[in-house]
């Protein structure tokens, strides 16, 4: 079953034991970005390679996330300020180790385009904090290639 986590706030996101800080440049405006982090949930499992399901919970205030390999979270969106920043914390998982975590999605017009910049921030347990910080380059590619396909999902049309 899921363990709760620490209910914490935004401001974690800069005071969190470990941060990790990826960002891409890409060709979609941050209002269609927005909107594809924000709204269109369930659309999540076309660009994101490990989000097996997402849906908004609780008209719009919550997530379900399910990644592929069973990790399950639940999450409670903490800011939603289009275009500029999409944020939630994760209140329940059945991931081992994790104490607290954030996700922030802050998103700014570069150009005719946007810079996507997506902030990990967590505590937990020392195991979980040196596997974390190991898993950096991995959670980096994922994060360069969901925000590749996400452009070339936006920019279609």
């Amino acid at each position: 079953m899921a363990r709760r986590l620490r209910p914490v706030d935004l401001g974690f996101v800069g005071a969190a034991p470990v941060r990790l800080v990826f960002a891409r440049e890409v060709s979609a405006s941050p209002e269609q970005v927005f909107r594809a982090l924000a709204e269109d949930l369930p659309g999540w499992t076309q660009w994101f390679p490990t989000v097996a399901l997402a849906r908004s919970t609780d008209g719009g205030a919550g997530r379900e996330i399910r990644l592929r390999g069973g990790t399950r979270l639940v999450e409670t969106v903490l800011v939603a300020k289009e275009p500029e920043v999409y944020a939630y914390r994760v209140d329940a998982t059945n991931a081992p180790g994790i104490r607290a975590l954030v996700e922030e999605w802050r998103l700014a017009p570069r150009g005719t385009g946007t810079r996507v910049q997506w902030t990990f921030a967590a505590d937990g347990t020392a195991p979980f904090r040196w596997v974390f910080r190991l898993a950096r380059a991995g959670l980096g590619r994922t994060f360069r290639d969901a925000v590749t396909s996400l452009d070339r999902r936006l920019t279609r049309a």
